[in-house]
């Protein structure tokens, strides 16, 4: 299909509807609040007792249909994608999102919501390939009332012909950390191998990374306490692009929760990139990278490495 004769196409479909007055399959409510602040580590008082609010992110988390779906679907976006892959554009990544929030959400609310193909974009050249971005646009109701937008681009397209992967140069560096007068402890702790956490000095707070001001209760004032080095896989990322001079992926990227309650990221060696896995004990050493630069990355446990 020429090109110029597929955008006509796919421009019919901006303005049409993809959801038309769905309802959310559960009101507002403190269970879903609880487990999102306890996933983001958010301990904002106003999501919690008798005149909480949802974290106003949650927007879009009580439009999700689940693993059924949701009634109310309209065919466009079905169709505007299937007119993408017909012309080879069959992969598709996220790209990024928008929200704004009109009202507060409470639990107890009840949501509804339509859906449309907000905007398609003229044909873009990416590092992934060549494709459309499609921006949906949602708009969210409380009780009749409105609450919120949420936008959500994609990216539809024909993946480009991938470059033979060249090792990584020896004279690669890997790059520095910015060491400034709010962090210049923590680093002089990793080069005495030690990972340094703050400690509020006004409530007893432990976090990492540092800050110059406790996020809990507002002191400015702190003192610093050795991690023990042990942890567990809370999550990761096994990184394959972009690549970066130094760095020879894949590798998995993990975010630690320490045995001290605090979480850092770092990565996780001592077992293949495969291999990682959520809930995974995992120790810390302190890895030399080049002459002048050592970093603190998690072992997996030997039980862990002995079972693989």
């Amino acid at each position: 299909m020429v090109t110029d004769e597929l955008y006509a196409r796919l421009k019919t479909y901006e303005g049409r509807p993809v959801a038309l007055a769905c309802e959310g399959k559960d009101p507002v409510n403190e269970p879903m609040i609880r487990h999102w602040c306890e996933a983001m580590g958010d301990t904002n008082a106003a999501y919690r007792g008798p005149d909480a609010i949802a974290p106003p992110a949650m927007l879009q988390v009580w439009t999700m249909g689940g693993l059924s779906g949701h009634s109310g679907r309209a065919p466009a976006q079905d169709e505007l994608f299937a007119l993408l892959d017909a012309a080879g554009f069959r992969s598709v990544v996220a790209t990024d999102c928008e929200q704004d929030y009109l009202r507060p959400l409470r639990p107890g609310d009840r949501i509804t919501f339509d859906a449309v193909i907000e905007a398609v974009s003229p044909r873009k050249t990416t590092k992934l390939g060549t494709g459309y971005f499609i921006t949906t646009r949602t708009d969210v109701r409380a009780g009749g009332e409105p609450a919120g937008t949420h936008r959500f681009r994609i990216l539809k397209y024909a993946p480009a012909a991938r470059p033979a992967r060249a090792a990584p140069s020896p004279a690669a560096e890997r790059p520095r950390p910015v060491v400034n007068r709010d962090n210049e402890g923590f680093w002089q702790g990793v080069a005495a191998h030690r990972l340094l956490i703050q400690r509020c000095g006004g409530c007893g707070t432990l976090r990492l990374p540092w800050l110059p001001g406790c996020a809990a209760c507002g002191s400015p004032d702190w003192d610093a306490v050795a991690a023990s080095g042990a942890g567990t896989v809370f999550s990761y990322v096994v990184m394959h692009h972009p690549p970066f001079p130094a760095f020879d992926p894949p590798y998995a990227v993990g975010l630690i929760e320490l045995a001290e309650g605090v979480r850092f990221v770092s990565n996780v060696v001592g077992v293949p990139y495969d291999k990682v896995r959520i809930g995974m004990p995992v120790e810390l050493e302190f890895l030399r990278v080049d002459d002048d630069l050592e970093l603190p990355v998690f072992r997996a446990a030997p039980e862990r490495r002995e079972a693989v």
